[in-house]
Parts: C-alpha cells; sequence; structure tokens
C-alpha cells in the first residue's frame, strides 16, 4: 500500500499524462491484462562507419566483459600496424633477433566500442591464427599462434592498464589453427592444429600439465589441404562435446575421453579452415525444462577449392546448411539453402535467438589472395519459423569483409565488424583487395527506430547481476510506452561473448531463460522472476549478456555472471 500511495503522489506532477493511461497500472494490481499478439520487426538494417582506423588488422576479436572493449589481435610477423607505442620502453624484443631487434608497433589493441578509441597492447609471443575463451572470472585466455608462440598462453584480464601476459611454452601441443573450449567446471579444452593430432586440457586459469592425447579423429578429417583446421566444438547441454572436422562429426566425452557416437557425413564439401564455413549451436531453450541441442554447419568450400585457388582459379562457395540434433542418437543432417554462396563469414547468435551470417566471400577459400566477389549481403536465420522461411538477406555493406575479418555482438545489439586482410602484410595500394583498418557497426532490424516503442530498459540498480545456477532472480525493466507492452511476448535470453576468428566464434551460447512471471509495478515498470540456468553443462560458469526481448526487440544487455 506504501508503494500504492507513494505512486499516486506523482500524479500531480504528470499533468500530460491522462487518468486513462494510468489504467494498465491498476490493471497490473487487480487482475487485468495487457494482452496482443506478437508483432513481427521489419526489414529495416543499416549500416554505420565508426572507426576510419582501428590501429591494427582485427583477425581475432572478443568483447571484454569487465570494461565493455573490444580486444583485436593481428600476428607479429606482418610488419608495422597502423599503431605505435607511445613509450619506446614498451617495445618488444623480436623473439631469435640475432641483433636484439626491437619492435615499437602495436599489434593488439583495446577498443572502446563507445567512442572507437583505441589503447595499444602488447604481445609478446606470436598469436597468428590462435584460438581463445573467457575465463569464469573474466579474463580472456588466449591459446596457440606461430613459431614462438604455437605453445604459448596469454592472459588479459581486462582492468585499465593491464596489459597481456605471456607464458611461453605453456602448452602440450604447437597450437596454430587449433579450437579452445570451456567445459563446465570453468577449464579449457584445445583441440587440434596444424599437423597436431591432440587435445588438450587447461585449467580455469589457463595453466596445464604438459599433457595431451592422440586423437585419431583429425588424423583421419585431414587431407592435402588440411581443411580440418579449427574445428567447429560445440558444448552439449548433457556435457558432452559435439566435434565437427571436415564433413564428419562425433560426439565425445571429455571426461571419459570416449567417442561416444559419429554422426552422418555432411555433403556437399569441406566446412573448416581452410575451406572455412559456419557454425554455431542454436539457442537452447529452457522453457520446457529439456533443451533441444541443434547444431548448424552453414558454408564451405569444395575440398580442391584450396589447391585451385593458388592458379587464381576460384571455385563458387557451397550455398547449403546443415542442422542436426546432437542429443538425439538416430539424427541425420537436414539440408537447407542461402540466398547466396558463403566462405568465411562469421555466423553470430542475435540477441533475440535469430542467426545472423555476415561477412565472406562468393568465391574461393581462405588463404592469401585466395577469394573473390565478397559477399557483402548480411542473411538473418529465423530457426523457429517453418523450413522455407527462416531465410531473410538484411541491407548490404559497401566495405568488403573476407579473410581475416571479424565480428562480435555488442550489449546495445548492434554488430562490431572489422579486419579483412587477405595479403600477407599491411597494404593498401595495389592490390585487389587491400588491408581494412575501418570499423563499421550493423544494426539488424530489431533497431529500427519505428519499434523502440517496445524496446525494453533494464534498470540496472534493481536487477541481479549474481546468478546462482537453478536459482530464481529478478531482472526489472520499463518500457517508454506502456501500452505496447504484451507480457505473454516477453523472454530472457543470457548470451555467452565468443572469440571469433577466421569465420568461427568460438564458445558462443545463447540461452532463453525459464520465466516463472512478468509483473506490473507501476506504469511502464515491470519485474520479471527468471530462473538461472541448472549447470555448468548448460551454461559454463563466466560472464554472460543478459537481454529482455519483448515483441522481437531486445534491452541493452547487461552484464551477469553465474557459477
Amino acid at each position: 500500500m506504501a508503494v500504492l500511495l507513494r505512486a499516486l503522489c506523482l500524479l500531480p506532477f504528470l499533468p500530460h499524462v491522462s487518468f486513462g493511461q494510468f489504467l494498465p497500472f491498476f490493471g497490473g494490481w487487480f487482475g487485468g491484462n495487457n494482452g496482443g499478439s506478437a508483432v513481427s520487426y521489419s526489414d529495416s538494417s543499416n549500416w554505420e562507419l565508426v572507426s576510419k582506423d582501428s590501429g591494427v588488422s582485427a583477425m581475432h576479436l572478443i568483447l571484454m566483459p569487465k570494461n565493455n572493449k573490444a580486444i583485436m589481435f593481428d600476428a607479429t610477423v606482418f610488419g608495422p600496424s597502423n599503431i605505435q607505442f607511445p613509450d619506446v620502453e614498451n617495445c618488444r624484443l623480436v623473439p631469435n633477433s640475432k641483433t636484439n631487434e626491437t619492435d615499437c608497433w602495436a599489434h593488439a589493441v583495446e577498443y572502446d566500442i563507445g567512442t572507437a578509441e583505441v589503447r595499444p597492447l602488447k604481445v609478446w609471443t606470436n598469436p597468428w591464427c590462435s584460438s581463445g575463451g573467457l575465463a569464469a572470472d573474466g579474463t580472456l585466455v588466449g591459446t596457440g599462434g606461430w613459431k614462438e608462440g604455437g605453445k604459448s598462453v596469454r592472459l588479459l584480464s581486462g582492468c585499465a592498464t593491464c596489459d597481456w601476459k605471456d607464458i611461453p611454452d605453456a602448452l602440450a601441443g604447437y597450437r596454430w589453427y587449433a579450437t579452445q573450449q570451456i567445459l563446465p567446471d570453468g577449464s579449457f579444452f584445445v583441440i587440434g592444429g596444424r599437423r597436431t593430432f591432440t587435445y588438450e586440457f587447461l585449467s580455469p586459469q589457463g595453466t596445464g600439465d604438459l599433457k595431451s592425447f592422440t586423437f585419431d579423429f583429425l588424423r583421419e578429417t585431414t587431407d592435402l589441404a588440411e581443411n580440418n583446421l579449427y574445428p567447429f566444438v560445440h558444448l552439449s547441454p548433457d556435457g558432452n562435446l559435439f566435434i565437427f572436422a571436415n564433413n564428419r562429426s562425433i560426439l565425445f566425452n571429455p571426461t571419459t575421453q570416449k567417442i561416444l557416437r559419429e554422426f552422418p557425413v555432411l555433403p556437399g564439401g569441406s566446412r573448416n579452415y581452410p575451406a572455412s564455413g559456419m557454425s554455431a549451436l542454436l539457442p537452447l531453450n529452457l522453457q520446457d525444462g529439456n533443451a533441444e541441442a541443434e547444431v548448424l554447419v552453414c558454408g564451405g568450400a569444395k575440398p580442391e577449392a584450396f589447391a585451385l585457388a593458388e592458379n587464381k582459379t576460384f571455385l563458387p562457395a557451397l550455398e547449403d546448411c546443415g542442422r542436426i540434433d546432437i542429443k538425439n542418437p538416430n539424427s541425420d543432417w537436414k539440408i537447407e539453402t542461402m540466398p547466396s554462396r558463403r566462405v568465411m563469414g562469421d555466423m553470430l547468435i542475435l540477441p533475440t535467438g535469430d542467426v545472423l551470417m555476415i561477412n565472406g566471400a562468393e568465391k574461393g577459400t581462405s588463404a592469401w589472395e585466395a577469394a573473390d566477389v565478397p559477399n557483402l549481403t548480411p542473411v538473418l536465420y529465423s530457426p523457429e519459423k517453418p523450413v522455407n522461411e527462416r531465410f531473410k538477406e538484411l541491407e548490404p555493406s559497401s566495405i568488403p569483409r573476407m579473410y581475416h575479418s571479424t565480428s562480435a555482438v555488442l550489449p546495445d545489439g548492434k554488430i562490431l565488424v572489422a579486419g579483412s586482410n587477405t595479403n600477407p602484410g599491411y597494404k593498401f595500394k595495389g592490390v585487389t583487395y587491400p588491408t581494412e583498418m575501418r570499423v563499421e557497426k550493423f544494426s539488424p532490424p530489431y533497431l529500427d527506430p519505428s519499434l523502440q516503442g517496445r524496446k525494453p530498459d533494464i534498470l540496472l540498480e534493481y536487477s541481479q547481476a549474481a546468478l546462482t545456477y537453478g536459482e530464481s532472480f529478478n531482472v526489472k525493466v520499463k518500457f517508454s510506452n506502456d501500452w505496447e507492452v504484451d507480457r505473454t511476448d516477453m523472454k530472457v535470453t543470457m548470451y555467452a561473448p565468443p572469440f571469433t576468428t577466421h569465420g568461427y566464434s568460438m564458445n558462443q551460447r545463447l540461452l532463453i531463460l525459464e520465466t516463472s512471471s512478468v509483473g506490473r509495478t507501476f506504469l511502464g515498470f515491470y519485474d520479471i522472476v527468471a530462473t538461472a540456468p541448472p549447470s555448468g553443462k548448460v551454461a559454463p560458469p563466466g560472464y554472460y549478456l543478459l537481454y529482455v526481448v519483448h515483441r522481437g526487440v531486445p534491452s541493452t544487455g547487461m552484464w551477469v555472471q553465474i557459477q
């Protein structure tokens, strides 16, 4: 009653609001229902150039949770970047140099997603074609690379002045083009690399015991072009790992280290680097208590595409997608056709649960100067729609994003798009596709200004950011227009920000949480009670972006941590 009286005291200060607009408030208390049917959003999407120079070519990209900054980095051996260290004391001693050569160019930056300002970071060992992911405490754990970086582990905590901590020879295997996947207990599974047919485990802090295990599946799936690099690895909600290499896939138990079963071959061609298709674990819907687990694999190239590209013969990329239920022992691939061919694209899961395919080319394969015909048009894939209605082409970019391009989902729902370097070094003239230093943001259709009346705003100070497995928690939101609100069309999603490189977003995951109630507390203000994921198998410990999605429009994400 005290809350009601305080709310009514506000009436004299709101002369421009008619009493009728307060009826939904009383309906929330006394049993009314502001229902309505869900309305799909429009086809509007757009691009904006947010920076002319990222400082380094963004071969690798990840969004950090503690400071909301993006980390971009390249190899250390491609010559000068576009940004130097302001202090010569930060110059890097070139490894194995016989003349004590120093390198005063930065090869990694911390990029402010709001202001586009960059802070140079110092990478000690070469992270070229490395892997990575976030630890439970938000630390970036990077693994592998080339030459002296092949066995390195790199740590970046994300504080305002922090830099990389590099631990050489911390890995048992040489991990160049390897994959890193977080496990239910927060430890890491690291697999593969060029001519490295093994896997190993790292602790949640990124340390290991220098022990690796032979994995014949990798040897079996390689070919002359090594089309099984950067294998796709997805953590199933039963704790097993789905591992896809070239065109074959298995379910692997990381605890017993046994292959549980092999899935049917995905026909059409090769899907992993250098054929470089895309893959994601589709959103896990926890609302019914037994989440299905489906993997989507799209695009790629014919096995012979790499060899032919060396002679400047660029084969058409693949245009099909395969989708499979990885918890069903009798499942098979369901094949769909994309609106356009794509190799070297990125596949990102949006806060709504839709999938975005972006960047890449329509011909060729991954490698320097090995592709042509940039695919400028993003595609939206809606996994819950009928089979023939799932794909939608969106507004194209004007900037080619091919080999070594990256992208990331941001808290506001926009997509950060950076990188693209098809050249062995920074080349801006005299080549077909110059090294790309510009940074864009892409706005999916749900950011159409005409839909913003539906957008929830999370009240951070009244919402719970520390989550415990299986326990209920509260999220409070407000709307600018209460007439737009439909409590029957509201969901809470949690997104694990991935480490993206070479067309694969490692550790990406989106959960649709169970919600027990959505109640109005005052005009435009709502209290949502949701249930945290039940275990680390479903949601490994760490930081997630939590979104409230209303009628297809997501709020700005709030960082939460579960453990």
